[in-house]
């Protein structure tokens, strides 16, 4: 390949003037343009060099190659004057290029805020729940547990202490997510979150019936009354807060030289947002936090058990959305006034959609005549009974589509129940069988009977619709691996764990093998080892892929986790340099598992043979779960065959 020459006709493809911003990863160049149409695809499809293109989250894609993109890049960088970014600066770039969704937008905004805190939050649920079941009466007899073992009381004291912690000091935990989710400092937000529910202030709980009782005591701040309220229980108050806060820090980083930034910027910060907080923009928010609190509570008053069928219909389809995102701030809001809301209604029904869309799955288990779809479905199934559901959904059953739609109906049927008999949850938890757990006990046989129908309806319709119309069966088989006892060479796996086709994996560019067709590894380890004698043409500084040239020709890629590549070689080291020679077993460098998908990135190694097309078979072997070292891909070469020369 001559890399000057394919950066010269990329540009020409592309548009010089059409560019804003490029990077590239292992495989591929990343650019942001200004406008794809004006792009010449057909030209670039025609090109022999370039592998593919695709447009994805505002960037366009070219595929080139390991061992070759980044040279082009060095020459399309420097023809076209374009400043070199990092692949994160340029997902930043796209995504302040392109139109977004502003729901979306707002969807992932609370996303980003409210998922971190979800964990505190099920936990002091379900410590709640639990001393539900010691001090309710009427549950295992007619006095509470407590009353019947008064040794228990401590316990259960302690038990409400824990459980209520969470939810009174909710400020404080939105506080530092909201502000880390702005781009302030999250201590500063802790502190702010701190300060909204101090003890010396009126409760929050309580602000209402103080100030209609004429008992609200005051601060005189610059001539005003400003009400000594707390913000316990409140949402709305601390996001708005924290905005301001990181907005105000950002600005005086920006615009106060380095020495006094360090001393004064989170003095000033704290102060200008404290004063805004009490004086204005909290009795504000609190109005609005309340008005929506109300209305949401009117409309599931309004609209009964009609409007849990309708939500119980449509619940699946919104986490498909992913608009599900946005309900842990509804949820929340409900739980911290469960005095006037009564609990969370989002949760049971969460519940019954969660069950049927598992019952849908397990029907398929039962249908299906191919053991690779068979395993998933039994897998995937007890899971979303249990409450993850996206394995099933997205694994299983939106492939077929009814038993996505049997789910639907079981789903709505159910949750009729639920609104006849108003269940409603007082904590969160797994929205699935075991979620009675974070229900009052006076809810638990309405609950029961709810999540019995959902199962047995969702099975049923499944099962019978299946039957009827052979949909399962007929479907197309997942590919398989195949037994090899003969091959030209075989490409072992570098790290342990499971494997997979490429097929089954998260980016596109694999998936379609594009690249070349080998096998994916869900690893349960993080150390990667050569997978055959050869030089490395591929090392680089992010160390999250590593190039192999076989001694033997092949030409391997192995990419450790999907976009890794903006990690900027964080959690990775290597041991090895672009040229070296490694034996088979070799360790080529690590990488920390944990923090990779804390982070959230998908870790999954791709081992890709990039030179598919001068093989006659590339074949994944049929195995499952894999240690470093074991085969997993055999490759053939094709056969020679020669013609007979005629004779006279």
């Amino acid at each position: 390949m001559n890399h000057e020459q394919v950066a010269d006709r990329v540009i020409k493809y592309v548009g010089k003037d059409n560019l804003i911003a490029a990077a590239h990863c292992a495989t591929r160049l990343r650019l942001v343009v200004k406008d794809v149409k004006k792009i010449d695809q057909k030209g670039l499809d025609n090109d022999d060099d370039v592998k593919g293109t695709f447009s994805i989250n505002g960037q366009y894609q070219i595929i080139i190659g390991p061992g070759d993109v980044d040279k082009v890049y060095d020459f399309f960088i420097k023809k076209t004057g374009l400043k070199e970014v990092t692949p994160d600066d340029l997902k930043n770039l796209a995504i302040d290029g392109k139109k977004s969704n502003p729901v979306m937008a707002l969807v992932k905004l609370l996303s980003d805020i409210f998922v971190p805190l979800i964990p505190a939050l099920v936990a002091g649920g379900l410590l709640m729940a639990l001393n539900n079941v010691l001090t309710s009466q009427d549950l295992f007899g007619a006095q509470s547990v407590v009353q019947m073992y008064p040794g228990l009381k401590g316990v259960s004291e302690l038990i409400n202490l824990l459980a209520s912690a969470p939810f009174t000091f909710m400020p404080i935990l939105i506080g530092f997510s909201a502000t880390k989710r702005f781009g302030g400092n999250p201590y500063l937000g802790a502190a702010i979150g701190m300060a909204m529910v101090m003890p010396s202030l009126v409760s929050g709980y309580d602000v209402a019936n103080v100030m209609a009782a004429g008992k609200m005591t005051y601060w005189n701040i610059f001539g005003m009354n400003v009400a000594q309220a707390g913000y316990q229980g409140q949402v709305l108050p601390v996001l708005a807060v924290s905005w301001i806060l990181a907005t105000i820090e950002k600005w005086l980083h920006k615009h106060m030289p380095a020495t006094p930034d360090f001393i004064f910027t989170p003095l000033i910060a704290v102060i200008i947002t404290g004063l805004l907080t009490f004086i204005g923009v909290g009795p504000i928010m609190r109005t609005l936090s309340d008005a929506l609190t109300n209305g949401i509570v009117w409309m599931y008053n309004t609209t009964g058990f009609i409007g849990t069928a309708i939500f119980g219909t449509f619940y699946s389809p919104i986490v498909v959305t992913g608009l599900h995102q946005s309900f842990p701030a509804i949820e929340t809001q409900l739980l911290t006034n469960i005095a006037k809301t009564g609990g969370d209604f989002i949760f049971p029904i969460a519940s019954m959609a969660n069950a049927a869309q598992g019952a849908a799955c397990l029907a398929v288990f039962f249908i299906s005549k191919n053991e690779k779809q068979k395993g998933l479905a039994s897998s995937a199934g007890i899971s979303a009974l249990l409450g993850i559901t996206e394995p099933a959904i997205f694994g299983v059953n939106l492939k077929l589509r009814y038993p996505f739609f049997c789910a639907m109906i079981a789903s709505g049927i159910s949750s009729i129940i639920i609104g006849i008999f108003h269940v409603l949850s007082s904590a969160l938890g797994a929205a699935g069988i075991i979620g009675f757990i974070s229900l009052p006990p006076k809810s638990y046989l309405p609950f029961f009977i709810s999540i019995i129908i959902s199962i047995t309806l969702g099975f049923v319709l499944t099962y019978a619709y299946g039957k009827k119309f052979d949909k399962v069966t007929t479907a197309t088989p997942v590919s398989e691996g195949k037994n090899i006892e003969v091959a030209d060479e075989m490409i072992a796996a570098p790290v342990s764990g499971e494997l997979i086709n490429l097929s089954e994996v998260n980016d596109q560019v694999f998936s379609a093998e594009i690249m070349g067709k080998g096998a994916a590894i869900k690893p349960n380890d993080g150390n990667v080892y050569a997978v055959a004698d050869g030089t490395l043409t591929v090392a680089y500084e992010t160390k999250h892929a590593y190039g192999i040239q076989t001694d033997d020709g092949a030409e391997i890629l192995i990419h450790l986790g999907i976009d890794t590549v903006d990690l900027k070689g964080q959690y990775f080291t290597s041991n090895v340099t672009q040229g070296q020679h490694v034996n088979k077993g070799d360790l080529l460098g690590t990488f920390d598992l944990q923090k990779i998908q804390t982070a959230g990135y998908d870790t999954t190694v791709m081992v890709v043979i990039t030179n598919s097309a001068t093989y006659s078979d590339v074949d994944r072997l049929n195995k499952s779960d894999v240690a470093s070292g074991d085969d997993i891909v055999a490759l053939t070469k094709p056969t020679l065959e020669t013609t007979p020369v005629a004779t006279a």
